[in-house]
C-alpha cells in the first residue's frame, strides 16, 4: 500500500496560513496511507496538552519531534528515514521546501520513490541571497517536484533552480472550504454583538504584523470617515503589532471608529468575515523583498464569503484577486489609494454585490480544496 510521509514544521495546533494549508490537504488524503512527522508547537504544559489533544483527534498518524523547530540535522534526518522505513512510505511531501527539503537525498536513498517540496513566500526571499539560493538549488535537484503558490513566487524561485528543476515546478496553492466560508456565515450576529449592525464595516482578518498593512488601513480612516462618517474598521486577529496599532488609532484620532477583536478561534472566523461589507488587507513588501506575501488566502476566504476585496501589491497577493472583477489591488503602504477604493465600494452597494458574487463564483471554479488535493495526490 502506497504511503506518504509529510515532514513539516508547519502543522496545527501551531497557528498560521501554511499550517492550515497542510492540515486541509492532509485531511483530504487517505488517512490510512499517511504519516506526519512534525515539530512540537511549544514547550510547557499548555503547549504539550494542546498538541496532544489535537493529534489525538486526527484520522492519520502524527509523530512529534521533541524540538520546536525541525532542521535538516543528522538526528532529524535519521528520524525521518526511520519513520519512512517503519511505515513503508514510498512518497514524501515537505510542507515547506526550505530548509527541510535538504533531507531529500537521504530519504531517496532510504526508498522514497516520489519527493514533493512545497514553497511559500519565504523561499522567494531565499532565492535572493547567494548562500540560501545555493541551498534552494540543492533542494530542487533532490526532489521530483517543487510546487509554487502563484506566478510571483514561481518566477523568483525558478531563478535559483537548475533549468531541469525549474521545468518540473507545478502550481499548488492553498484552497478554500467554500462550505465553511460563504455569504450566510453568521456575520449579522457578530455585527449585533459588537454594536455595528447599522454601520458600514471594513473588515481585515490577519495576524497583526507590519507587512499585513493594518496600519495603512488606520491611516486611511480619516479620509474614509470624511466621505462615509459612520464607517468602522474591524481588525480581526492577534499578533505582536497590536499595541502599536492601538496607539496609531489613538494618535490618528480614529480610535472610536476602529474595533480590535484580538485573536479569534478558527471556528468563528467565517462569521467575522461575514461581518464586513468590504474586506481590505493592503499588505506591503518589507526588508528589501525578504518579507513578502506568498499569496494571501484571506482574500479568497473573503471572496468565498461574498465580499469585494482590496488587496496590497506585495508578492503573490495579486494572484488571489481578479483586479477589477473580485476587487482591486492597491499599492501597499499607500493610505490614499486604499481609502479611495474603500470609499468607492462603501458608497455603491450594487458594485459590492457584483464583485462579491464574482469572487464567490471564482472560488468555486478555481480554489476548492477537493480540486487542489486531487492535484497533490497525482504529484505523490
Amino acid at each position: 500500500m502506497h504511503k506518504t510521509l509529510i515532514v513539516t514544521n508547519d502543522f496545527p495546533p501551531r497557528p498560521g496560513g501554511i499550517q492550515a494549508f497542510l492540515h486541509n490537504m492532509a485531511l483530504r488524503l487517505d488517512p490510512g496511507r499517511l504519516v506526519v512527522y512534525a515539530s512540537t508547537w511549544k514547550r510547557g504544559r499548555e503547549g504539550e496538552e494542546a498538541t496532544a489533544a489535537f493529534d489525538a483527534e486526527q484520522p492519520f498518524t502524527v509523530v512529534r519531534d521533541r524540538t520546536t523547530m525541525l532542521l535538516p540535522t543528522p538526528r532529524v534526518t535519521r528520524r525521518a528515514v526511520g519513520l519512512l522505513r517503519e511505515h513503508g512510505c514510498e512518497s514524501v511531501w515537505f510542507g515547506a521546501a526550505a530548509p527541510l527539503g535538504l533531507m531529500a537525498p537521504a530519504l531517496r536513498g532510504a526508498g522514497a520513490r516520489r519527493i514533493v517540496a512545497t514553497t511559500h513566500g519565504h523561499e522567494a526571499g531565499w532565492a535572493q541571497l547567494p548562500a540560501s539560493r545555493q541551498l534552494l538549488r540543492r533542494i530542487g535537484e533532490g526532489t521530483d517536484t517543487i510546487t509554487y503558490l502563484g506566478e510571483y513566487t514561481r518566477s523568483r524561485i525558478a531563478r535559483a533552480l537548475t533549468p531541469e528543476a525549474a521545468a518540473r515546478m507545478v502550481q499548488l496553492p492553498p484552497g478554500v472550504d467554500e462550505k465553511t466560508f460563504h455569504p450566510g456565515s453568521g456575520g449579522d450576529r457578530v455585527r449585533a454583538r459588537l454594536g455595528l449592525s447599522d454601520r458600514p464595516v471594513v473588515v481585515c482578518v490577519s495576524r497583526l504584523v507590519p507587512r499585513k498593512g493594518q496600519d495603512t488601513l488606520i491611516e486611511a480612516m480619516p479620509a474614509i470617515l470624511a466621505e462615509v462618517p459612520d464607517a468602522v474598521l474591524l481588525v480581526v486577529g492577534g499578533g505582536p503589532y497590536e499595541k502599536d496599532l492601538h496607539a496609531l488609532a489613538a494618535r490618528t484620532g480614529v480610535a472610536d471608529s476602529v474595533r480590535f477583536t484580538g485573536a479569534v478561534p478558527w471556528s468563528e472566523l467565517p462569521a467575522h468575515y461575514g461581518a464586513g461589507d468590504v474586506f481590505a488587507m493592503p499588505c506591503r513588501t518589507r526588508r528589501g523583498g525578504l518579507d513578502v506575501e506568498g499569496l494571501g488566502i484571506v482574500y479568497l476566504e473573503a471572496s468565498a464569503t461574498g465580499l469585494p476585496v482590496v488587496a496590497g501589491d506585495s508578492g503573490g497577493a495579486p494572484d488571489a484577486v481578479l483586479d477589477g472583477e473580485t476587487g482591486w489591488v492597491v499599492r501597499g503602504g499607500e493610505p490614499a489609494d486604499c481609502a479611495d477604493r474603500i470609499v468607492t465600494l462603501l458608497r455603491d452597494p450594487d458594485l459590492r454585490r457584483r464583485m462579491g458574487a464574482r469572487g464567490r463564483a471564482w472560488v468555486e471554479e478555481r480554489w476548492r480544496w477537493d480540486l487542489l488535493a486531487e492535484k497533490l495526490r497525482e504529484l505523490l
